[in-house]
């Protein structure tokens, strides 16, 4: 049975004195293994900090890290915060990760406690606790962050030099040294151990014995100095290690035994070891290669067919950018990043599904070129290609084919050196991953909130609704999708409160996922994120890999939450207040309620209250204000975080819709003539930011609202549906001259020398989603464009020599010109 949505919330209503005297923690109570609790005389909940109920030792036994994220590689020191010991020795300190992985921490000469982050095969928020007493208890709690290899900065790991001569090495021009780098001060030790690690997958694909495995294989060097880089020669490895194809270098020092596990260490990137492969490669590298490349072949025969389950790709570029709750930039081609794009070099941005395929963890790939036209393989090799093993990885992780990087490694990359880089056998590769042609995309549907605050709902209908309190933005029972926000007044420049308000916090919860919650932060008016009431940190790390959902953080002013149905939310902060849009698949039609409306297509049952009745389309801003005040938040669902007295007294014992707050409606604002020439300058036709210049009096919260309205309508611009006809094949012994196949799209047929077209030379993509006419053929004969050009080269004769007799004529003083009457 599911338990009850947040009690959290209530047992701070039931635990929290009423209005009066705060309380103070109890010194007779610990949280020594309380950690995330409320109950007791004081609280070991995250809200304690602000509310100043902590138990005296909170800090003590719930701890804070720094750094609080590294690479799931491991190797990882980091550094309890404010905690300090004096007595224990070194043995006495160990770390325990997920209850079963234990890494020894020690203390150093301050008194403070380390940890080393062990290997892990997934990326994500990881559970861990410490002993002082040598493993016999494990009192004191927190949280690391193991983050995806590629997204560790580059300060945490070793440097391949010249990356793509590591993994080319052995084929043709490609042999001499190889060097690495690294930073000293981020090994502190003077010697040091290069060790190279194996990654492979063994057990049969998809049954309960497929395991993950990485495995130490051999030193490169050992007790070297710890100068920052090394050099030399690789020598094919001995046949034992060489099934091992894929792999990294791990730095450790050299006090550590070889392979010795989860102990301080650099690694570098994973990559294909070409450079340690045997003679065989090295002999022929094209042979060897095309001899794996027809291997992969057959595995893929053996394996379940991913493709059928892969969500089909945007048509356009302008699609795929807006679509965020479903795709997410590829780093490997990222158009605001300048767009170098090494495996796709005709796209300027790609983009990958952001969750992973339920039944096989696949995740697809869409890339466009620079007039944002789909890439497909059947015409170019920069075409995008679908991924058996998700790059991100996919929960629960740890398994085949779901570990991050690694698995895509596997079956995806490696397979592309064999098929593609190492041997020129790419359409074989191709036909096994092939695009995806979106003739199956169905955009989202969009719906927002912003400035004062303003609603356009799912089915284009837009609104005000000024109340005070906490509503409903959404409810979905499809997936238990719940997005909810606090709205409070704003203030003028001289300090007083407006009539008018705005959203100053947004929370967000599918099912049994993590609760996100986006506010604006008291101190710096800027964003803050909080994870299960917890204020989060993007010091290090801009994406999360959270339970049920994906989280990413833009330039600190914008919030991306990717949810495991699809569903996206973006909080961004264009003004003094919070603008908030959801985008919600297909699935959701008919089954959304709240203030974003109904999702069916109808605008004229958007005002739907709890009790099922409709408001009809014309409603008074009077009446919407008691439609939004409907859809106020229970506290016994409340998903909002309570984290200081003022808003425990002001949201959560009083009503969730403060019924003694008298707004300013539409219609009921005016301004002098001054203020309404600028506004109407700055406004025009805008009703949202006309509203607001009245209701703030500012004309920079006025431009903020119509920024973010702007926004909504070009983004719902770009979601437009189009057609597409899917791809169109050439005709053999001939070319067609474009790629674009959506409709209206015209394509050209030519065939090359020797052959003549039998068919239509065009083909245009008709609103119904069908070609004009199909692919046409060119037959053995001399093609139609050569016997024109006989034709035309003939009539070019006949024009020349009748030229020349006009002029003779002329020159001998004849005017008389052919065809005219004198």
């Amino acid at each position: 049975m599911k338990p009850a949505l947040l009690p959290w919330a209530l047992l701070l209503l039931a635990t929290a004195p009423g209005p009066g005297p705060r309380p103070t923690a109890d010194a007779q109570e610990s949280c020594s293994m309380r950690c995330g609790t409320l109950d007791g005389s004081c609280s070991c909940h995250p809200t304690c900090s602000g509310l100043g109920t902590c138990c005296l030792d909170f800090r003590d036994f719930c701890l804070e890290i720094s750094p609080y994220s590294g690479s799931m590689m491991g190797g990882k020191d980091f550094v309890v915060q404010h905690f300090k010991t004096i007595s224990p020795t070194d043995g006495s300190v160990i770390c325990r990760f997920k209850e079963s992985i234990q890494t020894l921490g020690h203390v150093d000469s301050s008194g403070q406690v380390h940890c080393v982050s062990p290997l892990l095969y997934e990326s994500g928020l990881i559970p861990f606790t410490v002993s002082m007493d040598n493993g016999h208890s494990f009192p004191r709690a927190g949280t690391w962050l193991a983050v995806h290899p590629n997204k560790v900065s580059m300060m945490e790991k070793s440097t391949l030099v010249n990356e793509t001569r590591w993994q080319y090495y052995g084929t043709a021009d490609t042999s001499g040294n190889l060097s690495l780098t690294w930073h000293v001060e981020a090994l502190p030790t003077q010697t040091v151990t290069i060790e190279l690690w194996g990654y492979e997958e063994i057990g049969m694909p998809y049954s309960q014995e497929w395991t993950a495995k990485w495995s130490y294989l051999y030193p490169l060097a050992t007790h070297i100095p710890n100068s920052g880089s090394f050099t030399f020669t690789p020598k094919p490895a001995p046949p034992s290690y060489q099934k091992w194809q894929v792999g990294a270098l791990r730095i450790i020092d050299s006090k550590n035994y070889a392979g010795q596990k989860d102990v301080q260490a650099l690694w570098t990137n994973d990559h294909a070891l070409a450079w340690h492969l045997s003679d065989d490669f090295r002999e022929d590298p094209v042979a060897w290669a095309r001899t794996q490349c027809q291997a992969w072949e057959e595995l893929e025969e053996e394996l379940p067919n991913f493709l059928e389950e892969l969500p089909a790709c945007p048509c356009t570029l302008a699609q795929a950018r807006a679509d965020s709750g479903r795709f997410f930039t590829d780093y490997g081609c990222d158009m605001e990043q300048g767009s170098v794009c090494t495996y796709h070099p005709e796209a300027v941005h790609c983009v990958r599904s952001v969750q992973a395929s339920p039944r096989y963890g696949s995740g697809q790939q869409c890339c466009y070129s620079e007039d944002g036209t789909q890439l497909l393989t059947a015409d170019s090799s920069s075409g995008s290609t679908p991924d058996r093993g998700h790059d991100w990885g996919a929960p629960p992780f740890r398994t085949p084919p779901r570990v991050p990087g690694m698995s895509h490694w596997l079956y995806d990359v490696l397979s592309f050196y064999y098929c593609c880089l190492w041997a020129p056998d790419c359409p074989r590769y191709m036909q096994r991953r092939p695009s995806n042609d979106c003739r199956d995309y169905r955009p989202p549907s969009l719906a927002s909130a912003f400035g004062d605050p303003h609603f356009v709902t799912f089915d284009g209908t837009n609104f005000t609704f000024n109340g005070r309190g906490e509503y409903v933005l959404l409810e979905a029972a499809l997936t238990d999708l719940k997005v909810q926000a606090r709205a409070q007044p704003g203030t003028t420049s001289n300090g007083t409160q407006t009539r008018g308000t705005g959203l100053t916090a947004v929370a967000v919860q599918e099912g049994n996922s993590d609760v996100v919650e986006v506010r604006l932060a008291n101190r710096t008016r800027g964003l803050e994120v909080l994870l299960n009431q917890g204020v989060l940190s993007f010091a290090e790390q801009s994406w999360m890999d959270l339970k049920g959902m994906f989280l990413s953080v833009a330039a600190g002013d914008r919030v991306s939450i990717m949810l495991a149905s699809g569903a996206g939310l973006e909080v961004s902060l264009p003004g003094p207040f919070l603008s908030v849009s959801v985008l919600l698949p297909e699935k959701f039609r008919t089954h959304t309620h709240g203030l974003l409306g109904t999702l069916n297509g109808d605008p004229t049952d958007d005002f739907t209250l709890r009790s099922g009745r409709v408001l009809p389309p014309g409603t008074s801003p009077r009446e919407l204000f008691v439609f939004g005040a409907d859809w106020a938040v229970h506290n016994a669902s409340s998903l909002l975080t309570y984290d200081s007295w003022l808003l425990v007294h002001n949201f959560l014992y009083q009503p969730k819709h403060d019924p003694t707050f008298e707004p300013l409606f539409p219609g009921e604002t005016t301004l002098n003539p001054s203020q309404a020439q600028e506004a109407a300058k700055l406004c025009g036709d805008d009703h949202f930011c006309n509203f607001d210049v009245a209701a703030t009096g500012s004309l920079s919260t006025g431009n903020a609202t119509r920024v973010a309205y702007q926004l909504h309508q070009r983004r719902v611009q770009s979601l437009q549906p189009v057609v597409s006809c899917g791809w169109l094949a050439p005709p053999p012994n001939g070319k067609k001259d474009s790629n674009r196949y959506l409709a209206g799209s015209t394509i050209y047929f030519h065939c090359d020398n020797g052959y003549s077209l039998a068919g239509a030379e065009t083909s245009t993509c008709q609103a119904d989603g069908t070609w004009s006419s199909p692919t046409p053929k060119c037959q053995p004969g001399r093609s139609y464009a050569v016997l024109l050009g006989i034709i035309f080269g003939g009539l070019a004769v006949v024009a020349t020599v009748t030229l020349v007799y006009v002029l003779l004529r002329r020159r001998k003083g004849n005017i008389h010109v052919w065809g005219t009457q004198p």
